[in-house]
């Protein structure tokens, strides 16, 4: 397993390298960076009716070139771009993401702000949908084929049919002071008077805020998750070594939890990393939106929109770096939960 993860580690690098190349050239070549948005903007500016009147207007005689290698090197542009990519690359070695285009500030401390709501939805929602998916998922493979199996896979497909977006709309509208109750509130994850309460009433009231947001998004994660467990015991129940722990008088529940349930937890336990990964940054960016949740999805959506490219490629190489690092970690769950796994002889 060390050889394995020798290996694992020295790959981590290029791949990075790799992936991040790729990014780089697909967002440089894509139509509208920020150089062009802030022609854009400048040309708005020049076309108003203000600087009409004024003999200094310019409009219709276009952009100084002077001016256009300002806004050039202002951003960087006046630099080819292979010495680009390689400056980016030597400065996110040691994690310096540089600054923001637009806010002017430093991007890791963007990302800071930031973390709080990502955190909040990301922790909550993935102990939510693995407390309620896998007690439901065991007893719809023991019930299975039941009243009780039909009518919970039924009501766990409508719940996952439904946009997250739209439940969250739903929510609002009966609970949020709408045509019907106000008990929870609209926006924000902490009121504006957090900082004058004290730590349980601090607590209480962040519970408060995340609430709607977080079963928003876990409803629609009970269904795969549910389901996975669901079938993953099945499909152990229905092994050989199960009917030999009964012929040697193991109870049903012994043999369940005994033998059964190692091997079948097998795959879930040994996915949660990568699925606490996706619900911790990818979450919902139309939730973060609706409930105005200023988190990592809307800063990544808001980076794109304007251009931001130093917002785009530092979370970018996070998410990345991050998902190659819970890979390596859900291969040594893998061992940890069942020994069996050799990888070195793979």
């Amino acid at each position: 397993m060390i050889h394995y993860l020798y290996k694992r580690l020295f790959l981590l690098l290029p791949t990075l390298f790799g992936i991040m190349c790729i990014n780089f050239i697909i967002i440089q070549f894509a139509p509208g960076g920020p150089v062009e948005l802030m022609l854009a903007k400048y040309n708005t500016l020049a076309t108003n009716e203000t600087y009409q009147k004024n003999d200094f207007y310019k409009g219709k005689q276009g952009l100084d070139e002077e001016l256009l290698d300002e806004i050039k090197e202002l951003y960087g542009f006046n630099k080819p771009l292979v010495y680009r990519f390689l400056a980016m690359i030597k400065s996110y070695i040691v994690f310096d993401f540089g600054e923001s285009f637009y806010r002017k500030d430093k991007v890791v401390d963007i990302i800071k702000e930031k973390l709080p709501v990502s955190i909040s939805l990301g922790i909550f929602s993935t102990i939510l949908i693995y407390l309620i998916s896998i007690p439901l998922g065991i007893r719809k493979a023991v019930k299975n084929g039941s009243t009780f199996d039909t009518l919970s896979s039924i009501t766990i497909i409508i719940a996952y049919s439904i946009p997250s977006f739209l439940l969250a709309i739903l929510f609002i509208i009966l609970f949020c002071g709408g045509n019907y109750f106000s008990i929870f509130p609209l926006q924000g994850i902490v009121s504006e008077d957090f900082d004058d309460l004290n730590f349980y009433s601090k607590i209480l009231d962040y519970l408060w805020h995340i609430i709607l947001p977080v079963v928003c998004i876990t409803i629609g994660g009970i269904a795969t998750l549910s389901l996975l467990v669901k079938n993953s015991f099945l499909d152990e129940m229905s092994k050989q070594y199960v009917l030999v722990a009964k012929t040697k008088g193991l109870s049903d529940r012994q043999v369940m939890y005994r033998h059964i349930f190692r091997n079948a937890m097998l795959l879930v336990i040994a996915s949660f990393p990568n699925a606490f990964l996706s619900m911790f940054f990818t979450g919902s960016l139309m939730i973060e939106i609706i409930f105005s949740l200023d988190g990592l999805g809307l800063l990544g959506y808001e980076a794109i929109i304007n251009r931001d490219y130093p917002v785009i490629f530092a979370s970018l190489y996070i998410f990345t770096l991050l998902g190659l690092v819970m890979g390596i970690i859900s291969d040594i769950i893998y061992v940890l939960v069942d020994r069996r796994i050799d990888f070195e002889k793979r």
